[in-house]
């Protein structure tokens, strides 16, 4: 097989060589060149053909936004990561390049002590990115759960699938999970009777910025989560990067947690953490939804919710960006539903009215 092509664009002769060395140290890489700001990096793509370009956010003359607008004009589907600074300038810019089209993200080393540590760093956060986006796009990852028969969202489900009671939503998301969750969350109305909670993987800044950017589109209240925030209906809660999110019973209904305890499947906030956590809480009265994503947090904690009765939903893997959560989800055989992105926030919002409906009209017959 041969190795994915890589353009690097950077201003940075410095950071060009870093993630160029880096890069060319993985046999399944090869960097085919460098430009140093957009205008020749477009230039360049009809003569390199890469599978994928590394793009900084702050370039003279072209910079990355810019770039990015011109790049989807004529190459919709080529993957681009963006460069950014862990900053608030840094995530506000990356979040503009998100919805301009850019694949993923990766921030800058930040407060390290050496070149060696720079380029773990960009090792450890890079590579696998670009492999997920390129090899792995359609290949969900590895998980130790059992395989079980695949259920299509065209099969015809019981009743019981649809109609157990849901109190809360929760979803887990990663690679494309911006994009994503600005798709669904707006969609759903301001009255839905249950409230939302979510863990996008993100680093810290990050995450506050895109709940506030979210809350403006979305009839729904969209913050990030902090300790001791009320869990309740018409409020979406965000996990804050670098911190788990938990939710708990305080005796006077449901509060957020947070903790910054060990990562889980390299992550942290992880989605199992919140899955689990909706167990102890609400019990078979929680709906989750798998989205985009590259690996496979959000699997165990989706077969807890089933065990528990609880159901789930997962993106299907022509509209992911990358189909590793979800696609570990379906082939686990955990999925009730496997929806395009389009149609999630209805069936969300259909399974939340109905599994209501479907119980109140039970208890009035009963009565």
């Amino acid at each position: 097989m041969a190795p994915i092509s890589v353009l690097v664009v950077d201003d940075s002769v410095v950071v060009r060589r870093l993630v160029s060395d880096v890069l060319t140290e993985d046999p399944g890489i090869e960097v085919v060149g460098t430009a140093s700001n957009g205008k020749i990096a477009l230039a360049k793509i009809p003569q390199l053909n890469p599978d994928l370009i590394t793009l900084d956010i702050e370039m003279p003359e072209m910079d990355g936004l810019e770039t990015l607008v011109e790049l989807r004009k004529l190459y919709p589907k080529l993957p681009v990561i963006m460069f950014s600074t862990l900053t608030e300038r840094g995530a506000t810019a990356t979040l503009d390049a998100l919805e301009r089209g850019a694949s993923d993200y990766v921030t800058k080393p930040a407060n390290v002590g050496s070149v060696a540590a720079s380029m773990q760093a960009v090792r450890a956060d890079l590579i696998p990115k670009i492999k997920s986006l390129v090899v792995g796009r359609h290949t969900p990852a590895p998980t130790s759960l059992p395989p079980a028969p695949l259920r299509a969202a065209t099969t015809p489900h019981t009743l019981s699938s649809h109609s157990h009671r849901v109190d809360v939503v929760v979803i887990g998301v990663s690679t494309g999970g911006p994009d994503a969750l600005s798709t669904v969350i707006p969609q759903l109305p301001g009255d839905l009777p249950v409230p939302v909670v979510i863990v996008q993987h993100m680093p810290p800044i990050f995450t506050a910025m895109f709940a506030k950017r979210l809350d403006t589109k979305s009839a729904l209240h969209v913050t990030e989560a902090k300790p001791g925030d009320r869990v309740v209906a018409g409020g979406v809660l965000v996990a804050p990067g670098d911190y788990h999110l938990r939710v708990r019973s305080d005796g006077h209904g449901v509060v957020a947690a947070t903790d910054q305890g060990t990562p889980e499947n390299y992550c942290r906030p992880a989605v199992d953490v919140l899955f689990r956590s909706a167990v102890d809480v609400y019990g078979a009265n929680i709906l989750a939804v798998v989205l985009t994503g590259m690996g496979s947090d959000g699997a165990r904690g989706a077969a807890r919710i089933v065990e528990a009765g609880g159901s789930v939903i997962a993106q299907d893997e022509r509209t992911s960006v990358v189909w590793g959560m979800p696609g570990a989800v379906v082939h686990a055989g955990l999925a009730s539903e496997v929806l395009p992105l389009a149609s999630v926030a209805g069936a969300i919002h259909s399974r939340v009215t109905r599994g209501r409906s479907l119980i109140g009209a039970g208890r009035e017959a009963r009565s």
